[in-house]
């Protein structure tokens, strides 16, 4: 499916980041793979080829947060996001490629700023008992997101912040809520003709690299400064976001 040795290596560098970034940065970098990946094939092949790549993240990093999440949180983003998949879904068969190389440029930018206002401190000491409503719209925001370009965590994380929650129940939370939402992904994927063998074969040759960049960011969480990390993925996240846009509107 990824036959040119170059993207080939452009699909290891994504879901590698994506390990690291799960593994021992939070979630933050992990959707730089798909707007990567996109430069270089159809939205169709890169969406389809990391969704079982980033499932494996998943199960990976579920265990050692297994029953340390926010139930009532978990549930109320899970019920929102099926709406919000099915959303995706819809637009997706609509839409032509171009369309969803916008939409998957706009979302990084979208996405790089955020996380750049993140650690700015914005949000910071603003906790508040979010309204269930708003839980269910967060959900639906992330599930509509993560359908069309696997970036699903700023609403998520914005609803948490929210929530008188720890950190490891925020963590917990996130891992959770991610790991049902990319199930939910895999039928509407199948019944779009996403999925092919050659494409499964790819993604089964990808998740060494991704479990071992978690492997790295669960070692490197203290050794290598989190500026530096963030520094150079959120750069390549900005420089793809750019060039997809060009790419749709040209």
């Amino acid at each position: 499916m990824l036959a040119d040795p170059t993207v080939f290596a452009v699909a290891c560098l994504g879901v590698f980041i994506a390990g690291v970034s799960k593994g021992g940065f939070g979630s933050g970098a992990s959707f730089v793979a798909a707007p990567l990946l996109t430069i270089f094939v159809a939205p169709a092949v890169a969406l389809a080829v990391l969704l079982p790549v980033l499932m494996v993240i998943d199960l990976a990093t579920l265990q050692p947060y297994w029953r340390k999440w926010h139930a009532q949180s978990a549930l109320l983003l899970c019920l929102g996001a099926l709406p919000g998949v099915a959303l995706g879904a819809l637009i997706y068969r609509a839409s032509d490629p171009d369309v969803i190389r916008f939409l998957i440029g706009t979302i990084a930018l979208a996405f790089l700023a955020f996380q750049l206002a993140r650690r700015r401190g914005w949000g910071a000491g603003s906790v508040w008992q979010a309204p269930r409503w708003l839980g269910l719209t967060a959900g639906s925001i992330a599930g509509f997101t993560s359908f069309v370009s696997h970036a699903g965590g700023p609403p998520v994380t914005v609803y948490l912040l929210h929530r008188s929650l720890t950190k490891t129940e925020f963590q917990a939370t996130t891992v959770l809520v991610f790991w049902l939402v990319n199930i939910a992904k895999v039928g509407p994927y199948a019944a779009l003709g996403l999925f092919d063998a050659a494409l499964l074969w790819t993604a089964a040759a990808l998740a060494p690299v991704a479990l071992f960049g978690a492997w790295v960011g669960v070692r490197a969480h203290r050794m290598v400064p989190e500026h530096v990390f963030f520094g150079v993925t959120y750069s390549l996240l900005a420089i793809a976001g750019t060039k997809l846009i060009y790419d749709a509107l040209s």
